[in-house]
């Protein structure tokens, strides 16, 4: 009992420490121009980004995600170091979460990603594309190695997880969608030119930034504070990034295992996992023509699905898209035409002086809610095939002899390989 509050008084202090060292420059920080002054008396609003990086100390960032990345995946790989990894993580949260300030990150790069498809004026940086697919490469070949020690966001919630339990699998499977509607829902936002959804409502940015609104700083505490007996809770039901993550381990041919030789059948690790990623052996049941007769009714209903979430998602169109600034404005203004008498209204203002007649205005708002109700059908698409794709998986069962990880949902964290009591082969 002694020891265990020890741990969790010293990784306490670990987060304190941290805090209060990267707090230091951050408030040392002048700003290097001065604000614009405007004649109505309008205020600018707080910066809420980080100071823009010269290219070079990108690719310095760059080396040092390639150079972190490598290190974990060899502690997990074939070090088999939970410990490694756990002392890696720290120094991720430290450079890339409080003293690179969230950024450059590839959880939120999926975003410019997108933008740069949809928008041929916008100009995508090198870095940020390879911020976005160096961690796909890496879980492709190995399995998902940046989420067990180089995400800033996931290594936070690792130092808080105490007294981790694993939830239902009922429950893990249905929390599981919310991940895949959340990454619908930044793909079509930034390709519309709307939001970075996934900066925008980033729980723990602020906290890195120490510049968090009162709403995400209780967003990002309590995520934290549920991390304590849920691991991870972002990480494995909100995280949009973490899907493509998955989707790329699940053909890894080189991943962690559980054991280092072969499974002796001790079942120590069975419950060693706090996320659920562990198969456990099955026995093949019933006849080989029955289970192919059941896979394809359930996949004979999976087109079911994507219509029916093709035409919900259609029909959500507007709600949606009043999220657009444009589309958002143009409905104000055709309702309230008083709203065009609203002095202190900073964007009725900018568009009475850009010129642009509301007819062009109108028009304009128009062609984005027309973007909107297609991409609401293929939002609903991807979601109904999601659904189609899970009840599949949980109707067949495929023949498992060993404890495996699920390369899926593993996080490559280690720490099932400190259950196993199997010795690693000389």
């Amino acid at each position: 009992m002694n020891n265990q509050i020890y741990r969790v008084l010293s990784r306490l202090f670990l987060v304190i420490t941290l805090v209060v060292a990267f707090q230091l420059p951050v408030l040392a920080q002048e700003q290097r121009f001065p604000k614009p002054e405007f004649e109505t008396g309008y205020e600018q609003p707080d910066v809420i980004q980080p100071v823009s990086r010269s290219p070079f100390m990108e690719y310095v960032d760059l080396f040092v995600l390639i150079a972190v990345i490598s290190v974990v995946t060899w502690l997990a790989l074939y070090k088999r170091s939970r410990k490694g990894i756990f002392w890696m993580s720290l120094f991720s949260l430290a450079y890339f979460g409080f003293y690179r300030e969230g950024c450059i990150c590839p959880v939120g790069s999926l975003q410019n990603i997108v933008l740069a498809i949809f928008d041929p004026t916008y100009a995508l940086p090198i870095t940020v594309l390879l911020f976005f697919l160096v961690p796909l490469v890496f879980s492709l070949f190995f399995g998902r190695t940046f989420c067990a020690g180089v995400c800033p966001l996931g290594a936070i919630q690792d130092i808080v997880a105490f007294r981790p339990i694993e939830l239902p699998k009922w429950l893990q499977k249905v929390l599981g969608l919310i991940p895949f509607l959340y990454l619908g829902l930044a793909v079509l936002y930034a390709a519309t030119g709307t939001d970075f959804l996934i900066c925008r409502y980033d729980p723990f940015v602020g906290i890195f930034r120490f510049d968090a609104q009162f709403e995400m700083l209780l967003l990002g505490g309590f995520l934290l504070l549920i991390g304590v007996f849920v691991a991870r809770p972002y990480c494995r039901f909100l995280c949009p990034y973490g899907v493509l993550l998955g989707w790329m381990s699940t053909f890894s041919k080189k991943h962690l295992s559980i054991t280092p030789a072969e499974c002796i059948q001790c079942k120590l690790c069975t419950n060693s996992c706090p996320y659920g990623a562990i198969n456990e052996p099955v026995a093949e049941t019933g006849s080989r023509r029955t289970g192919v007769k059941t896979l394809m009714n359930y996949l004979m209903i999976i087109p079911f699905w994507v219509v029916l979430g093709g035409l919900a998602g259609s029909a959500l169109h507007m709600p949606l898209a009043k999220f657009n600034p444009t589309v958002y404005l143009a409905e104000q203004m055709v309702e309230h035409p008083e709203v065009t008498q609203d002095l202190d209204n900073i964007d009725v203002q900018t568009f009475l002086q850009s010129g642009e007649s509301l007819d062009q205005f109108v028009l304009r708002a128009e062609e984005i809610i027309s973007k909107f109700y297609w991409g609401g059908w293929i939002l609903g698409a991807f979601m109904g095939l999601v659904i189609g794709i899970t009840l599949v998986r949980l109707s067949t069962h495929r023949e498992r002899k060993d404890y495996e990880p699920d390369k899926t949902h593993c996080l490559s964290c280690g720490r099932c390989m400190d259950y196993c009591p199997v010795k690693k082969p000389e």
